[in-house]
């Protein structure tokens, strides 16, 4: 039987010397004894999985609003590949796989309704009254608004995932960070591998839906040299192949010659920075987890034509603006009535800023929610 200490030795034994060994971690701001079979950061996992946050992922927006069909990408969908990828990465670094884990399926936590459409209205909703950011909103979640237990608010993961949450680093992630927890530092390489694994999924899978959608058509990228050169390979390999499986062939192929990019010049990188220890990692000012350059200007080139012809299609685009406005009318009624919001929602309202408790209402809910929510308080025919 495999209890929590033979977890523990293992980790010593066998992760890389620099990785995060759940034995050492700083621990949680409300002490709890620690499970028998499970190590610290497992639990996170669990607590995280089992949470009403992680539920609302499923009807929240990735690039499509929910609505617009059901075989597209959602922020859960996205965050379970996120994981997938982030597990593979740290599994052949010699990382600890349980806090990557926990990592990588709290990264979008903190998600409004309508993916970036919906954080963008709310920062500006929220501008002068503590502002709003997805990451910290991450925190939040699993701090204080999450109610599961007895002896505490929120989930009280340990120190490390709540690190992560808040150092989460991509193109469209940069956040404050936390005095609590070490912001001159840099990130755990556990952090940096989901950051770079986000990066990974969303790049390759957002291709995907966009062409599944119609939106871009296949011979618009068939000139971006990551797709030519994995499409080539594949139709070597399979000549004849349906058009469905040699798609989701070149994405799969896609997202392999960047995990493989990505470990041999990470160990490199970690190789010729003299990285001995994880305080040498905290240390260093540098992330460690990185593409060669030239697969990062393969990808640039990838993510330009993703900004120019999904990103701004003038159906995203009507989608984004909509959503907006949604937020801010929901938001606007509910500051000029705080009557309508929930009673459970009304009742935080003795002890909190009113603004930051119609924010954390409107975050929490997913995208069904904020338009069933605005055709109750703004159509006159629909039942309240």
């Amino acid at each position: 039987m495999l209890i929590r200490k033979d977890i523990e030795q293992r980790e010593v034994k066998f992760l890389a010397p620099y990785a995060m060994r759940s034995k050492d971690t700083r621990g949680r701001k409300y002490p709890e004894e620690e499970p028998k079979y499970r190590s610290c950061y497992q639990r996170d996992r669990d607590r995280i999985v089992h949470s009403t946050a992680f539920r609302r992922l499923e009807y929240k927006t990735q690039v499509f609003v929910n609505h617009e069909g059901d075989y597209y990408r959602t922020r859960l969908t996205h965050t379970l590949e996120v994981s997938q990828i982030a597990r593979s990465i740290a599994r052949e670094m010699g990382l600890n796989e349980d806090l990557v884990e926990a990592i990588a399926l709290a990264h979008d936590i903190g998600h409004p309704p309508f993916g970036h459409a919906g954080e963008e209205a709310l920062s500006v909703l929220m501008e002068g009254s503590g502002g709003f950011d997805h990451n910290l909103q991450g925190l939040r979640v699993v701090d204080d608004l999450e109610q599961r237990y007895p002896d505490f608010p929120g989930l009280n993961l340990t120190w490390e995932v709540r690190e992560g949450i808040n150092k989460h680093t991509t193109m469209f992630d940069r956040s404050e960070r936390l005095a609590e927890l070490d912001p001159e530092l840099s990130p755990t390489l556990e952090t940096q591998v989901v950051d770079a694994a986000d990066e990974i999924a969303y790049d390759n899978h957002d291709i995907d839906d966009g062409i599944a959608s119609g939106l871009i058509e296949e011979k618009q990228v068939s000139g971006l040299e990551l797709w030519k050169t994995a499409a080539a390979d594949i139709k070597k390999k399979y000549p004849k192949l349906p058009d469905q499986i040699r798609r989701y062939q070149v994405i799969r192929s896609l997202i392999d010659k960047q995990i493989k990019d990505l470990v041999e010049v990470s160990e490199k990188n970690i190789k010729d920075a003299g990285i001995k220890n994880l305080a040498n990692v905290k240390k260093h000012p540098e992330r460690l987890i990185s593409f060669s350059a030239d697969m990062q200007r393969k990808r640039m080139g990838f993510r330009a034509f993703l900004g120019e012809n999904l990103y701004k299609n003038f159906r995203v685009i009507r989608m984004s603006n909509k959503a907006r406005r949604f937020i801010t009318e929901l938001f606007n009624v509910y500051i000029e009535k705080p009557e309508q919001l929930m009673p459970i929602d009304r009742e935080k309202i003795k002890n909190n800023d009113l603004r930051r408790v119609v924010c954390d209402y409107i975050a929490g809910m997913t995208d069904r929610c904020a338009l069933d929510e605005y055709k109750k308080l703004f159509d006159p025919y629909e039942r309240v």
